[in-house]
């Protein structure tokens, strides 16, 4: 996979403070060009990581019931307006003789999380890559994520939520499985 080319994202930044009128070698602005190019290769690091190294801790267990991590924190780059959408994702399955160590689930959202994406390609990558990679019964992926694109610009409607679910197997097919793997996605955790 292609590295980060830092030095052409400094030239190119160094650019755009010239064309919005900024003069880059004031004092607060000196080592700006250099900060936003580490900056994009920390925020778009899984373009450079294939999520199949995450799939290399499955273990064989007879579990038949739902299994769901909630609530991921994870970040992502809009491609449209190249910046950032902030949220979390709630993944789960059904599995099928197969678990993953759990750590993995939250890897695998970042390996898709961290490259320029679309909030509904994202949930439907992380769901395609659990199916066939896991071969559950089932997979939902839901994601919830403020987007700064909308907050700060264009229409600036800061606090609104998207919400994108991506249902495979099971979870699309039966009613009442979809009905029980959503309501557990939002179960207050703060209730009883």
């Amino acid at each position: 996979m292609k590295e980060v080319n830092l030095e052409r994202i400094e030239k190119a930044v160094l650019e755009i403070l010239h064309a919005v009128g900024e003069d880059p070698a004031r004092e607060g602005l000196k080592g700006t060009p250099g900060r936003v190019a580490r900056m994009y290769a920390e925020l778009l690091e899984g373009m450079r990581h294939e999520p199949a190294e995450h799939v290399k801790s499955i273990f064989h267990e007879q579990y038949d019931e739902i299994v769901l991590l909630r609530d991921i924190p994870f970040y992502s780059m809009c491609e449209h307006h190249l910046m950032p959408f902030i949220g979390k994702a709630h993944v789960a399955y059904l599995p099928d003789g197969q678990v993953l160590g759990v750590s993995k689930l939250a890897r695998i959202v970042d390996s898709f999380a961290r490259r320029l994406q679309l909030q509904e390609r994202l949930t439907s990558q992380i769901a395609d890559f659990l199916m066939q990679n896991l071969k559950p019964l089932g997979v939902a992926v839901v994601l919830e994520a403020a987007h700064s694109c909308t907050a700060i610009r264009g229409i600036r409607k800061p606090g609104a939520t998207m919400v994108t679910s991506a249902l495979r197997g099971i979870f699309k097919k039966d009613p009442r499985s979809r009905a029980e793997v959503l309501t557990l996605m939002h179960v207050d955790k703060h209730s009883g």
